[in-house]
Parts: structure tokens; C-alpha cells; sequence
């Protein structure tokens, strides 16, 4: 047994449950503000809280549609919350979980936390690992709520959302921008698409307690902040009375991060999430939303195509999770190379300096991180990034972009590997053709995709 499993069972031991105990709602007439209160096995409280503000008249939304919206907001807020130590019991006082809620969140912990797990070298056993408890007779109830056919769509500040915005620009229907803690490359994202009138915020804390247990050496890593913010994203159109939530999650997000197994760091950007979280919604909340991801018949490649020619947002989109929060592109992480490469199928060499300030793919110290993405490496990086597939197609065509006498070192380094020589990579018409059949795209969303895709030439 490794000494991280050993940790890990001695502070499920020593914690051995986690309460979601209550939360309090405060109402102004045009904010909101919650706070939820965690317990920690009696000995450590979390008080983590979200803020919004800019509301029409909070007053009018009944509070059964308001309680049911919070209280999902707190389970899936609970998961950073849970992760620090792992008790094996998770009770819940706020509303009783059915049965298929409880199975639901389940997998949810599971799955999300699969890179979690692997990265601390953590066996869980999936029908021991959480047990999950009611303390409350009292049910949340699925409501009818009343919508109109505006768009939500949440922004991050890199390319996928920007490409999500302006193809949606194309449909007679209000946009509705949604940032979950906004970073500048958002906030500038918006503004190129000329929407940022319609801007709804949530502004999300963490109690500052876990930061310190984190310090202190309890168990930290990645959690699934996807599946988080489809729950805040029904909360947030709930308020705008939006109808359709698009997200900008692309089919490439279904391949595992490790090859042969479940665990994903995409796990809440899948397809499979993205189903579920659909049913759940239908059974527990309510049908009248239609959650969605615009962009899922689509591969990392097809998205790049268009993105490369929406040129307004190459100066400030931030496809990298190490700068965002200053802005930049660090242009030392596996994003910022898997975005480098997958533009350069359509971007001149010239264009990417400009955008990233160099050429990565003349950067040595990048080698390892480029090795895992196009496979050379057994694993990818636990990053956002596409499959090898359309790394290895976007390698090739990015080669045709250079001099012989000019072909950057890592793509030296690439053409005496055994990956240069497959020829399944040599075209892309294969990977630019594609339409993965597995969306919720209702029409016109489905008819307007289609006809970008189809008719930019690429």
C-alpha cells in the first residue's frame, strides 16, 4: 500500500463524516448572496459563500424554486470541501436525496475526483468509498419555471466560449454572457463580441480555512468545476429567465486523459456528464431548462479552424488556465502548447508570435509536455487539450507551414518520431469533416452550427 493511500485511510479514520449542515439566503431587491455552512466530522466548519448582484427583482422567484436551486449549488460545492480528508460519510440536513440523487452524486464524486485520485495515489473502492445519508424527511420538488428564449453562455476568456459567442451572435436571440469569478481575458472576450450589456456575475468564495488545511498537508487536487458551474448556470439563467445554457464543450473532451481507463480530466466537460446532468435536472429541478454544449459536435480542430478566423479575439483570449488570472499567456504549460500547435494548422508562424509573444515549438524546455500530447509520452497532460489525434493532424499541417531550412526544434523532434510517420495524420479532411452525433443541438442551434462549419472553406 503507497504512503498516500495510507493517508488517505487514516484521515478518513480520523474524519470519519462531513455534514452539509444549512445555508442562509440574503435577498436584496437586485442581489443575492449565500452563505452554506459545512461540518468536518465536529472539529473544522467551512463557511464558503457566492455573491450576485445585478438581479431583476430577486423577490419574484418562489422560494421553493430559490431553496432547490441553493441547495444543489451546496452539494456540488461541498466536493472541494470533501476532498480534504475523504470521510467515508457524507450527511446531508438541508432536503432528502432520492435514491437516483443519491446514485447521482455518487458517480459524480467519483468520476470528478478521478484525477484526484490519481494524482495522490489514492485507490478508492467505488462502492465503499462515500456513503450518503438524509437527515431530513422533507424533499426538494421539481418546479415549473417560467422562460424565454434568451441564450446563456458562460465565458472564461478562452477560445472555445469566444468562438461559442460569435457563431450564437448569428441567431435572433438575446446573449446572455455568464462569468463564474471573472478574469480580464473574459471581461475582454465580451466586450469584442459587443455583449457585455447583458453580463450576468457570480462571485464564488472559498473559505479561507481549506487554504490552510491544503498548507497543512490534508489532500488537495483537481475537482470537477464543470459539473459546478452547470449548477450555478441554472441558478443564474433562472434569474435572467433564460431558457438555453450553451456551453462550449467540444467532443475531443470525451478521450480520457489516461488511456484505458475512466479517470478524465475533462470528466464535467463530457459528454457523458453532460447526459446525466441533463437527466438530473429533468427529475429533481426541472425540464423546462435546456442545457446544452454548442461546440460538442465538434473536435478541437474544427473549433481551431473557426476560431483562427474570428480574429477580434486573438489579441485577448487566454486559453491558459497557469495566466489567466494575470491575463496573459504563460506560454510555459501544457495549454499554452496544445494552443500553439492546434492554431498552427491555420495560423501563419508570424500570426502565433504575435498572439503568444514566440514560437513555442522552438522551445526545448517545452519537450515533455509536447512528447504527452502527441503521444510519444504513455499519458497527456492533465490539461484541456485535445485528442492525439487531432494533435498529431495538427502537427502535420502545421510542418507545411515552414521552410525545410526553417522548421522549429520540437517539430524537428517530432518528424524523427514513429508518430510523423503514420499516415492515418497526413490529412485532415477526415477530422474537419466530422459531426459527432452525440449532442442535445435542438434546431435552429443545430442548423446554424452546421452551416459554419460547413461553409468556411476550411
Amino acid at each position: 500500500m503507497s504512503n498516500s493511500n495510507k493517508k488517505y485511510l487514516n484521515l478518513r479514520n480520523e474524519y470519519p463524516f462531513m455534514v452539509f449542515e444549512k445555508y442562509h439566503i440574503y435577498k436584496n431587491i437586485n442581489s443575492l448572496k449565500v452563505q452554506f455552512v459545512f461540518n468536518l466530522a465536529d472539529k473544522i466548519k467551512f463557511s464558503p459563500e457566492f455573491y450576485i448582484e445585478n438581479i431583476n427583482n430577486i423577490n419574484a422567484l418562489p422560494d421553493t424554486l430559490l431553496n432547490n436551486l441553493v441547495f444543489h449549488i451546496g452539494m456540488v460545492e461541498i466536493i472541494s470541501y470533501w476532498k480534504a480528508a475523504c470521510p467515508p460519510v457524507l450527511i446531508v440536513k438541508p432536503f432528502a436525496l432520492n435514491d437516483f440523487a443519491v446514485a447521482w452524486w455518487r458517480k459524480l464524486f467519483f468520476y470528478g475526483l478521478g484525477e484526484f485520485f490519481y494524482t495522490n495515489k489514492i485507490e478508492p473502492d467505488f462502492n465503499h468509498f462515500l456513503e450518503i445519508r438524509n437527515k431530513n424527511d422533507q424533499a426538494f420538488e421539481k418546479q415549473q419555471v417560467s422562460l424565454d428564449n434568451s441564450v446563456l453562455i458562460p465565458v472564461g476568456g478562452g477560445k472555445d466560449s469566444a468562438v461559442t459567442l460569435s457563431v450564437l451572435s448569428n441567431l435572433k436571440m438575446p446573449l446572455i454572457p455568464f462569468y463564474l469569478n471573472p478574469v480580464q481575458a473574459a471581461v475582454n472576450v465580451v466586450q469584442k463580441a459587443g455583449t457585455e450589456k447583458n453580463v450576468l456575475i457570480v462571485k464564488r468564495t472559498i473559505d479561507p480555512e481549506l487554504l490552510k488545511m491544503n498548507e497543512a498537508g490534508f489532500l488537495n487536487g483537481h475537482t470537477p468545476f464543470s459539473a459546478l458551474l452547470a449548477f450555478y448556470s441554472l441558478l443564474s439563467a433562472t434569474l435572467r429567465k433564460t431558457r438555453y445554457i450553451a456551453l462550449s464543450n467540444e467532443s475531443s473532451a470525451n478521450e480520457p486523459t489516461i488511456p484505458g481507463t475512466g479517470i478524465n480530466h475533462q470528466y464535467s466537460k463530457s459528454y457523458g456528464f453532460e447526459k446525466d446532468f441533463r437527466e438530473y435536472c429533468r427529475k429533481n429541478i426541472s425540464d423546462d431548462f435546456n442545457y446544452f454544449s454548442f461546440l460538442r459536435p465538434l473536435n478541437e480542430l474544427q473549433i481551431a479552424g473557426l476560431f483562427s478566423g474570428f480574429s477580434q479575439y486573438h489579441s485577448v483570449f487566454r486559453s491558459c488556465n497557469a495566466g489567466s488570472k494575470q491575463g496573459i499567456l504563460c506560454g510555459k504549460c501544457s495549454k499554452c502548447l496544445f494552443t500553439f500547435i492546434i492554431l498552427s494548422a491555420f495560423l501563419d508562424p508570424e500570426e502565433l508570435v504575435k498572439i503568444f509573444g514566440s514560437n513555442l515549438l522552438n522551445d526545448n524546455e517545452l519537450l515533455f509536455y509536447f512528447d504527452q500530447l502527441c503521444g510519444i509520452e504513455d499519458e497527456k497532460p492533465f490539461e484541456c487539450v485535445g485528442t492525439l489525434d487531432e494533435v498529431n493532424t495538427a502537427l502535420h499541417m502545421a510542418i507545411n507551414k515552414y521552410e525545410e531550412n526553417n522548421i522549429p526544434v520540437l517539430l524537428r523532434h517530432y518528424m524523427n518520431s514513429n508518430k510523423y510517420s503514420k499516415i492515418e495524420y497526413r490529412s485532415a479532411e477526415k477530422l474537419l469533416s466530422q459531426f459527432n452525433e452525440q449532442h442535445f443541438l435542438e434546431e435552429p442551434f443545430l442548423s446554424l452550427l452546421k452551416k459554419i462549419l460547413y461553409g468556411t472553406g476550411f
